[in-house]
């Protein structure tokens, strides 16, 4: 559900980019009339595959996931995205091609988005956007590299170790089955690392 843009919605977002680097008050009205409020509630889509993902998600509340699902059904679980975090296919949303993901709430969700029309645009009129997004998409990138590597060369209880850095908060807010899918695991196996883990102390 779209919410009507208001400088207050974007607060968030402009304490976010603050963090990274100073705005100007010229700059921080482009956010606030770029990015808009949107809510998704707990198991609607963001974006279905076979679509093309037109929206770049800043997560204010809430949690999202990114996932494929195989010809099996199976579902593997790239990314989660909460309280501050960046979501989107962004294969699809650069080249402008039909998604194989999908993007799904799992809980009620919060979000300031921005189409990609409007972020080519900002680039334009505040090129100090360019570099920030430019810094976010290198560091997606080096994440689902190292994510990559780890499901290749890592047990699964490193990479349940890992989960734990990255996500701390996720713990007990999203189903093990979902955990388990990011893991590349069964949640009867993850059940059986955390007692492993609880056993060593």
């Amino acid at each position: 559900m779209e919410i009507d843009s208001n400088p207050a919605a974007c607060q968030p977002l402009l304490d976010y980019f603050g963090k990274l680097i100073p705005l100007k008050q010229e700059e921080k009205e482009l956010v606030e009339a770029k990015f808009h409020p949107h809510t998704f509630a707990k198991k609607q889509f963001a974006l279905q595959e076979g679509k093309v993902c037109d929206h770049f998600d800043f997560v204010v509340k809430g949690c999202l996931r990114l996932f494929k699902v195989d010809e099996k059904g199976d579902y593997h679980v790239f990314q989660f995205a909460t309280e501050n975090y960046w979501i989107l296919d962004l294969t699809s949303f650069h080249k402008r091609i039909p998604s194989s993901l999908n993007i799904e709430a799992l809980e009620d969700t919060l979000v300031l988005r921005i189409t990609h029309r409007d972020l080519l645009d900002l680039y334009i009129h505040a090129p100090k956007f360019d570099r920030i997004f430019r810094v976010l998409l290198e560091n997606h990138f080096m994440q689902q590299q190292e994510r990559i590597g780890q499901l290749f060369s890592s047990t699964a209880e490193e990479r349940y170790l890992s989960f734990l850095e990255q996500y701390p908060h996720l713990f007990n807010r999203i189903p093990n089955t979902q955990i388990a899918s990011y893991l590349g695991i069964t949640p009867e196996f993850l059940s059986k690392i955390r007692k492993n883990l609880q056993a060593k102390g």
